[in-house]
């Protein structure tokens, strides 16, 4: 049987994105979003990762509260393979349980993890590199980061540093032994990684052996895997019944912190398909299609509801609503049924500080 033929994807769809508030909150966060397109991210995740994979190997791991969204947003996917999450854990016990639910339908399994609120330029060169990277897991002791080719010095990522070059792959891909993380680096020191040529942005896109990451868990972190390790063994409904008990007392750690700084098997396949974490509205404006005033007009009813003159340079997030402009460049205006939101586009980071004061002042309705 082909390595191809034990594969399974898992798709991480739990997180919140309060960079993108308002629109992006905690009852509709960025991946169920029409952010870039008719579609929204984890349509257009999923979509993209089922062009490698079938339907029924395609597991979405995401908060309990999204299981229906996902339902609803995702018909083709089998309603068994929605593993909803009791509480926030962060991306460690995810993976591990995504391993296992995989492992449990096939001892064989390889998982590639994918994020449900990417963007993807060219889905053909992420295919070529997924499949590779599969090939590698599949087929030796590697635990396998796709590493993503940096294009600027940007601080809101985190490196990866490569080493060895370890060998040449199928369709001119290298695999590289993994040296050392470094997490979101200032501008200098961004840009002197960039210039040595062997660091990559870490976009969390790991492809592994279930039983290998399994092993990894049971060596870096025993008491997880151990609190774990009965889920492979269960059908699809005691799987989910199991959760619970597991994550009542599960430390909250990522994938990068537990296993990947630790393991003496990762390597890393560079990828340059023209990724993006749609990190803020900035990067929004950025990927958009602008019109001929030269605005970006985002709208749930796929309607234009703006009215402009003399500006240009905008990010208009409509809700229905007629949004009218006069003599306003690069911007920033977000309007949703509670909220409007106005900054300048270059500011678009500062976003997440309006999050933080509502929650100090406990405005819970608003986030």
């Amino acid at each position: 049987m082909a390595y191809i033929d034990h594969c399974f994807a898992l798709v991480l769809a739990g997180g919140g994105g309060t960079r993108l508030w308002p629109k992006s909150r905690n009852k509709t966060p960025k991946q169920f979003l029409k952010l870039v397109g008719d579609q929204t991210m984890i349509q257009l995740s999923a979509q993209r990762i089922n062009k490698i994979i079938p339907w029924e190997k395609i597991i979405v791991i995401t908060n309990q509260l999204y299981k229906d969204e996902i339902k609803k947003q995702l018909p083709e996917l089998p309603l068994e393979n929605i593993v909803a999450e009791p509480a926030k854990r962060d991306t460690a016990l995810a993976m591990l349980v995504g391993a296992l639910y995989a492992k449990s339908k096939d001892p064989e399994a390889v998982v590639l993890n994918c994020a449900s609120d990417h963007v993807v330029g060219s889905d053909a060169e992420f295919i070529k590199v997924m499949k590779a990277a599969g090939q590698v897991a599949a087929e030796q002791d590697y635990l396998v980061s796709v590493g993503i080719t940096p294009t600027r010095p940007a601080t809101g990522f985190g490196y990866i540093k490569i080493g060895q070059d370890l060998k040449k792959i199928t369709a001119g891909l290298a695999v590289f032994q993994v040296d050392s993380f470094t997490e979101k680096p200032n501008r200098p020191t961004a840009q002197a990684f960039i210039s040595t040529g062997k660091y990559f942005w870490n976009a969390n896109m790991y492809v592994w052996q279930a039983k290998k990451i399994q092993a990894a868990f049971e060596r870096y972190m025993p008491a997880l895997a151990k609190a774990a390790q009965t889920l492979e063994s269960l059908n699809a409904k005691d799987f989910h019944a199991a959760l619970p008990a597991i994550y009542n007392n599960a430390e909250t750690i990522s994938i990068d912190y537990a296993i990947s700084e630790k393991a003496d098997n990762l390597v890393l396949i560079p990828g340059d398909f023209g990724w993006n974490d749609v990190g803020d509205w900035k990067v929004v404006f950025d990927l958009g299609r602008q019109n001929s005033e030269g605005n970006v007009v985002i709208s749930d009813s796929n309607q234009d509801h703006s009215l402009v003159i003399q500006s240009s340079g905008n990010l208009i997030q409509t809700n229905g609503r007629l949004v009218a402009l006069v003599g306003v460049d690069n911007m920033v205006i977000v309007d949703t049924k509670e909220i409007l939101m106005i900054v300048p586009k270059n500011s678009s980071q500062d976003v997440k500080k309006l999050v933080e004061k509502l929650k100090a002042e406990n405005k819970e309705e608003y986030l």
